[in-house]
């Protein structure tokens, strides 16, 4: 219990300072996403994204630590539509953890995270779940290695990434916790709706994601377009 206080006010003053602006996070969440698939070397492999079943982008996670530390961030998940093409609207997801260790300083940090199977996307789908401990998580292939993808791929039902100060690298999030936000997606959508909801019921994206579908539907039909 203690430490779980200790880790909360190492977080506290990162989230006075989230103005909840919907519209920046989806543009960041755009870029974020473009800037990685654009290093084809140094990003994400072409056939996880290709076989993958949801994507998290979460840009801007925030990292607090004095001994005890705490992560914060806010992003969108968006899921493949059921007719196989294309993907879903966005949903809002608040991602928070706490770690034990000796820290100090902060950071911000731009996650993204690849569910690729039945299984992984139903823990997504629902109103909250624990990276490691509901869904195995496992630190993602960097690059043009068919072998990494390949066991990648076979081992876990959700990769993560990291970029922070240029660097895109692996990251096995363990013990952080994910969850539906249903008031951003109310301020998204005009009312509160689930994050199940959103992508599974057709619902059309609002113009404050434009930038953001547009970025992912590129990259998923230049992939169809190299396996045709």
């Amino acid at each position: 219990m203690r430490l779980t206080i200790v880790a909360a006010l190492a977080i506290a003053p990162l989230l006075g300072k989230d103005n909840n602006d919907s519209v920046k996070r989806l543009d960041e969440a755009a870029a974020v996403f473009s800037e990685v698939m654009g290093a084809p070397d140094k990003g994400i492999p072409a056939e996880l994204l290709e076989n993958a079943h949801c994507i998290v982008i979460v840009p801007g996670l925030k990292t607090a630590a004095f001994v005890f530390g705490g992560k914060y961030g806010k992003g969108y998940l968006s899921c493949r539509k059921t007719s196989g093409e294309g993907w879903s609207a966005p949903a809002t997801v608040r991602i928070e953890g706490g770690s034990v260790g000796f820290q100090i300083g902060g950071s911000e940090t731009d996650l993204i995270m690849l569910l690729m199977n039945d299984r992984g996307e139903e823990k997504l789908l629902s109103s909250k779940f624990t990276l490691g401990a509901e869904g195995s998580v496992a630190a993602g292939p960097v690059g043009r290695t068919a072998t990494a993808q390949t066991d990648a791929q076979m081992h876990a039902e959700i990769l993560s990434w990291s970029r922070s100060q240029g660097l895109f690298v692996g990251l096995a999030l363990e013990g952080a916790t994910l969850r539906e936000d249903l008031d951003e997606n109310a301020e998204l959508y005009g009312k509160k709706l689930e994050n199940r909801e959103i992508v599974t019921k057709g619902i059309r994206a609002p113009h404050d994601a434009a930038k953001l579908m547009a970025e992912l539907n590129h990259y998923s039909r230049h992939q169809n377009a190299e396996v045709k």
